[in-house]
Formats: C-alpha cells, sequence, structure tokens
C-alpha cells in the first residue's frame, strides 16, 4: 500500500536472470519432492535462495523495511537448507515435504507477480471491497481509479503486497503439500486463505482511515502501515497459525522433524 509514487532501484542483476533462478529453482524443488532425490534439492533451494537475495531492492524503494528483513532471512534460509542437504544428504520425509511446500507456495504466488492481467485484477478486487467495506460503515472513502482510494483528499493506492497473496500462497502452500485427510486439508484452507484475504481487508482500511483522518498526525501513514499493522499482521498470522496446527497436527510434527533434521548435530564440522 502506497501513499505516494514509488521509483524503483535500478536491480543490479537482468530481470531475466532473476525470473529464470525463481522458476528454475521451483522446478527443481518439485522434482525432488515427487522423485524422492533429494539432490535436486540442492540446486533448487540455491536458485530459489538468490531469487529472494534480489529482493531486498525493492522491498527498500518502497520504504517497507521489514519486507527487506524478511526476504533477506528467506534467502538466507533457503541457501542454508541447500547447504544442509548437501551436507548431510538428506531425504527425510520432512525435507522432502520441506521442497514440495516451497515450490507450492511459489507456484500460486508467482503468477500474481508476474502475469500482468492477474496482478491487475487481483489488485482491483481487493480496492473494490476495501472501499465498499469503509463505505458500509458510513466512512466517506471514494475509487479515484481501480487501484487508487482517497479519504479526506488523501490518496492511497493498493499494490500487490496489500492483497495478502504472499501470506495466501504460503498457508496455501504448506497446507496443500501435508500429508492428511482431505477434508481437514480444505477445512484448515479455507479457514486460513479467508481469515487472512478478510483480515487483510481490514488492515486496508485501517491505513486508510489512519492517513486520510491523520489519527497519528504528520506521519500518520508510516506509523499506521510499518508500525501498527505490521505488528498486527504478525499477531494474526501465530493465531492462524496455531488454528492451522489444532486442525493439521501433522504438520507440527513435520515442522519439529525438518528443525530437527537442519539443526547442527554434535561433533559435526560447521
Amino acid at each position: 500500500m502506497l501513499n505516494k509514487p514509488v521509483v524503483f532501484l535500478d536491480e543490479m542483476t537482468p530481470d531475466w536472470l532473476i525470473s529464470y533462478s525463481l522458476w528454475i529453482g521451483l522446478i527443481l524443488l518439485l522434482a525432488s519432492a515427487l522423485t524422492g532425490k533429494s539432490l535436486l534439492a540442492v540446486p533448487g533451494w540455491a536458485f530459489f535462495g538468490f531469487f529472494w537475495l534480489s529482493q531486498p531492492w525493492h522491498y527498500m524503494a518502497l520504504e517497507d523495511y521489514f519486507n527487506v528483513a524478511l526476504v533477506i532471512a528467506a534467502g538466507l534460509l533457503c541457501l542454508y537448507m541447500a547447504w544442509t542437504l548437501l551436507r548431510v544428504g538428506n531425504s527425510s520425509e520432512a525435507c522432502s515435504w520441506a521442497s514440495l511446500a516451497a515450490a507450492t507456495c511459489g507456484i500460486i504466488y508467482f503468477p500474481f507477480a508476474m502475469i500482468e492481467p492477474l496482478q491487475s485484477s487481483l489488485i482491483a478486487l481487493t480496492t473494490s471491497i476495501t472501499a465498499g467495506s469503509l463505505q458500509l460503515f458510513s466512512v466517506p472513502v471514494m475509487l479515484k481509479s481501480w487501484n487508487i482510494m482517497v479519504l479526506n483528499g488523501k490518496s492511497v493506492e493498493i499494490i500487490l503486497a496489500c492483497t495478502a497473496i504472499e501470506s495466501i500462497a504460503l498457508f496455501a502452500g504448506v497446507i496443500l503439500s501435508v500429508k492428511a485427510p482431505p477434508s481437514r486439508k480444505l477445512v484448515a484452507l479455507a479457514a486460513s486463505t479467508i481469515s487472512i484475504y478478510l483480515l487483510n481487508i481490514v488492515r486496508n482500511g485501517f491505513v486508510l482511515m489512519a492517513y486520510g483522518w491523520s489519527w497519528f498526525g504528520s506521519d500518520s501513514f508510516n506509523i499506521a502501515h510499518n508500525i501498527i499493522a505490521k505488528v498486527g499482521s504478525t499477531i494474526a498470522l501465530l493465531a492462524i497459525s496455531y488454528l492451522i496446527f489444532l486442525l493439521l497436527p501433522e504438520l507440527l510434527m513435520l515442522i519439529d522433524e525438518l528443525a530437527d533434521e537442519i539443526r547442527p548435530k554434535k561433533g559435526e564440522a560447521a
């Protein structure tokens, strides 16, 4: 969500190389999970890590330092997974699940990030629902265009990050890749995705009202968007995660097993 035009930083890496690294990584991770050949996941995680480490410049241009830290952490985690699999040669169920989950998350998310019609449709839908929801509560918000809302003379632009597609893809990928009864997976999928999307509409509305009505003074947008909304989103995702663990205890067991697999063992060289 933006309250001003964004000038993106020039990428140090060619776009085609970033794009190819993403899809090569996803294909290798998916192939590893489906064939059970863990060595395929090593370059898969490495390519995926390279992709995430190329993304901080984008979020720095948006002054979204929370996501800067998040993508750096994601990139380093991917590289650590590659190094661990190369060192240990692990082919456990948990590692296979992690590779399948990462590939599934990417397959759900990146079409929206890279295919313009899909991206625009999702942004337009989110903008319309946010504005319509606020109008139901007599908030005098107006649509300036398909992705821009105006309140009290102040405009806010909805971008892809304001649609919650990242979180939805993460939960959907993790849930769909777990071996569990389809009925419980469907309930967990519906509970997580619907909750995330609705809470995101509330988040968008809160930021717009805080900024439009200057609830926190001259820096209302940054306080509402980069502090309060970020903290609130983190708490909400933790609560949703807890719910999913109750619905899918198999997921918690896999995460525990994965943590044990990638943790350096006593006596192993660092």
